[in-house]
């Protein structure tokens, strides 16, 4: 786990050493006060919630369709007419890669 997934107030064990959370990138122990570099993996200690990570708003397949269709449309317009078959296949073949 690394410091900044950990919310304020969380216990972690870093180098042999119990700490908790009380900034960004700080955190207090027996020692005193420490600084945790972001790439310092982290031991989360029992008791202490780790938030999930939110996953990406999924855009609906028929949405991502319909948006390439006006793309291709566009796209075959602008094209000379020997290049329309090319265009076409790169469509489909386009289209067969999602499948």
């Amino acid at each position: 786990m690394k410091i900044h997934l950990l919310p304020m107030g969380a216990r972690f064990e870093y180098e042999g050493s119990e700490y908790v959370k009380t900034g960004p990138q700080l955190a207090s122990g027996k020692s005193g006060q420490r600084l945790i570099p972001k790439y310092a993996v982290l031991r989360v200690l029992d008791g202490t919630s780790v938030p999930a990570e939110k996953k990406a708003d999924a855009i609906p397949r028929a949405a991502v369709l319909a948006a390439f269709e006006t793309f291709y449309a566009r796209c075959a317009a602008l094209m000379p007419a020997e290049q329309q078959v090319a265009v076409a296949t790169a469509r489909d073949a386009f289209l067969q890669s999602l499948e």
